[in-house]
């Protein structure tokens, strides 16, 4: 098998991870309320209707749900994307010197961006300044999107770390610890929050972004092909993991007709 092959055997693995990743928003159910007739709950009948007010977290909010985030990490999902991330590094370590050599220190200047975009500064600085101007403008979309960049970044980055700490891999050109690519995994969490909350008509210029600053590390000989594939990985899983958390809770409450021929049982969203 040829390099060129195997690097898109790696590319089509990682894309099609992405993919098996977006479901997981089909999870958070949008449950519209049904009216039936002139249903409506008991003693409400006399009450004019009730319009839900948002409460804006406490400043410190993104960071106290990152304990939730982690106790929600062990799980079948989650270790299911991993298997194949490293069955893709696996596969892609074959090739490692071969596309570092091929690929690696071309030095055009084209993805010299992708060390800026990709650095956890950047990545992390960005999903500050999303939360701050959703709390300023009072936009809970915007603040949401904020919260779970800066959760996933953070994930991401422990992860990362935590996982160098323990392979110690050199870099191609001999400095600190390679496996796996800290920016690509950044980049890919970011990605995937984007994806989450907007689907995939942001989804895709995201992922675009991030395989452009994976690129941009085995070009500039920081990474190997492994690492970078793993490190995306690592980037799917943080930012699906913050989204888990956005489950809905529901509760059961009675409804009766004004006319009192009629009950039942209906949903009411609490969380």
């Amino acid at each position: 098998m040829t390099t060129t092959t195997l690097c898109k055997h790696v590319l089509a693995g990682i894309v099609a991870t992405v993919t098996v990743a977006a479901p997981a928003s089909a999870q958070y159910l949008d449950l519209t309320p049904t009216v039936v007739g002139t249903a409506q709950p008991l003693g409400t009948q006399n009450q004019g209707p009730e319009w839900p007010t948002f409460a804006r977290p406490s400043l410190l909010r993104p960071f106290t749900d990152l304990v939730g985030d982690f106790r929600r990490l062990p799980n079948r999902t989650n270790a299911e994307f991993l298997v194949v991330g490293l069955a893709l590094a696996a596969g892609a370590h074959r090739a490692d010197a071969d596309v570092t050599e091929d690929f690696g220190g071309t030095r055009n200047g084209f993805f010299r961006p992708g060390a800026t975009i990709g650095s956890t500064p950047f990545e992390l600085g960005s999903a500050f300044a999303t939360y701050a101007i959703g709390r300023s403008l009072n936009k809970p979309g915007v603040m949401s999107l904020g919260s779970d960049l800066i959760r996933a970044q953070v994930m991401a980055e422990i992860l990362t770390v935590g996982i160098k700490e323990g392979t110690r891999r050199a870099r191609p050109e001999g400095s600190g610890f390679s496996f796996p690519s800290g920016h690509t995994s950044a980049a890919f969490a970011s990605a995937t929050v984007i994806q989450q909350h907007y689907g995939w008509k942001f989804g895709v210029p995201a992922y675009a972004v991030a395989a452009y600053v994976g690129a941009s590390r085995v070009e500039m000989r920081k990474h190997y092909l492994s690492d970078v594939a793993f490190g995306a990985v690592v980037g799917m899983v943080a930012g699906r993991t913050v989204k888990i958390g956005h489950q809905h809770t529901f509760m059961m409450v009675p409804i009766g007709s004004t006319d009192g021929t009629g009950a039942g049982a209906g949903l009411t969203l609490v969380k």
